[in-house]
């Protein structure tokens, strides 16, 4: 009697996931030895350092995007549309919620996936600590349908800008919290963006109606990054003409804005919280798992689960510790680097061979300022210095970045084909999403 095929299910299409169907089809998929299946909440892949574009239009997602279900059949896998709720490791099955349509009519019931090894790659969400007000009255980054709703609302305020009576008090005020990476890079993308509606005709969105505040609770911003980064991006935000408030600690929002801890109220129209990553909170009530205390799952230097024989975490969900006792930065080069090596250990036990522990590479990390400049260094611990660069060379190697994933997942042909497309598409479409 034929033996069934092993059953390997990815859960999460981000960076990682995406890039380890990919592999395992390629190479267990395609030939038969292995069922590989995806599963995202989604139907589309988007690169998440890209969300901020996404949310200023910079980025049309019906272009850029990667369709699934497309992907998966070119590449070897099968693509579940759903949502994780719950773990069962006793029997090896998971379950996905209800997936319901317009008027809450369900168009698929509940479903149970069974596996043998089980991969979660579900990524992080913003961490609002709690902060009250937060989750009522802002934004977030964390997914495309976020992006995509602080995308219209941000067009919506922009038309009430331009349309409102050119006497009045009408002004633009848009209060961003976390001066990470996803905070710095959007506050320079809206800059831009707004100089770019100038083409379109909203002449009244001036320099003195549209304002941004970048607050950090920190001492500086980009706190993960060398000082030296940081203060080049500062100059460079203050320069664009961005208050940048550090030591500024956000104790409420509200309809009108925040609240610091001084008292103060930061008056906003539009509020975005970028400050801080977790892991979903549900992953905390499977009790199958040990946490941080920002729920991410600790796992051995194979990025297995501890305490699970056939469980395995990438990405931003991981709590992998280095040699050096300090974690694995949530970062999508870790993702990819973990994808690489987890796809390679995969392979080695099926083959009966022993597998490698994987070791973190940080090449330096690079921070995008719109189309102005970008700032980061270069190789981190592969060298005994870090090079740090700026300006074009800066920006180039931020753009490569997303090329090196758009190889990894459609190989080299297509990711010029891409290339040369996002090429021509510039001369017929606008230079931002409109709508």
């Amino acid at each position: 009697m034929e033996q069934p095929l092993p059953n390997i299910v990815i859960v999460g299409g981000g960076a990682g996931g995406l890039e380890l169907a990919t592999k395992l089809g390629h190479k267990l998929g395609k030939s038969r030895r292995a069922n590989i299946t995806l599963i995202d909440k989604n139907r589309t892949h988007i690169w998440k350092p890209l969300l901020h574009e996404v949310a200023t239009g910079s980025l049309d997602t019906s272009i850029d995007g990667v369709a699934y279900s497309a992907h998966a059949a070119k590449h070897g896998f099968q693509f579940i549309l759903g949502e994780f709720t719950a773990l069962d490791t006793d029997t090896n099955t998971l379950t996905l919620k209800a997936q319901r349509g317009d008027h809450d009519k369900i168009i698929l019931p509940e479903r149970h996936i069974r596996f043998d090894t089980l991969v979660l790659a579900i990524g992080s969400i913003s961490n609002d600590f709690n902060t009250p007000g937060v989750a009522q009255h802002c934004f977030f980054l964390d997914t495309q349908q976020q992006a995509e709703r602080f995308q219209n609302a941000l067009l919506n305020s922009f038309t009430r800008l331009h349309q409102a009576d050119p006497n009045g008090e009408n002004h633009l005020n848009i209060a961003i919290v976390g001066g990470g990476a996803t905070g710095v890079e959007l506050s320079a993308e809206l800059i831009h963006v707004a100089k770019l509606l100038k083409l379109y005709g909203m002449a009244a969105i001036t320099n003195a109606k549209f304002n941004i505040q970048l607050i950090e609770a920190g001492p500086r911003i980009l706190p993960a990054l060398p000082e030296r980064i940081a203060n080049s991006a500062r100059r460079e935000l203050q320069r664009l003409g961005i208050a940048v408030m550090e030591d500024t600690r956000i104790t409420e929002a509200t309809s009108d804005g925040f609240v610091t801890h001084t008292g103060q109220v930061l008056q906003a129209d539009l509020m975005l919280w970028a400050a801080g990553v977790k892991v979903a909170d549900f992953i905390a009530k499977l009790g199958c798992f040990e946490l941080t205390r920002n729920n991410q799952i600790k796992v051995d230097n194979t990025l297995k689960a501890f305490g699970q024989h056939n469980i395995y975490v990438l990405g931003d969900a991981a709590a992998c510790e280095q040699a050096d006792g300090k974690f694995v930065p949530p970062r999508a080069q870790a993702a990819h680097q973990m994808a690489s090596n987890l796809a390679k250990n995969i392979l080695a036990t099926m083959a009966g061979k022993p597998q490698k522990p994987f070791v973190y590479h940080d090449h330096g990390s690079l921070v995008n300022l719109a189309r102005y400049s970008a700032v980061g260094s270069l190789m981190g611990n592969l060298t005994n210095n870090t090079m740090f660069i700026e300006g074009k060379m800066a920006r180039l190697m931020y753009v490569s970045l997303y090329r090196m994933h758009q190889n990894a997942i459609h190989g080299p042909f297509k990711t010029v084909a891409l290339w040369l497309a996002e090429k021509l598409l510039r001369i017929v479409r606008p230079k931002m999403k409109l709508h």
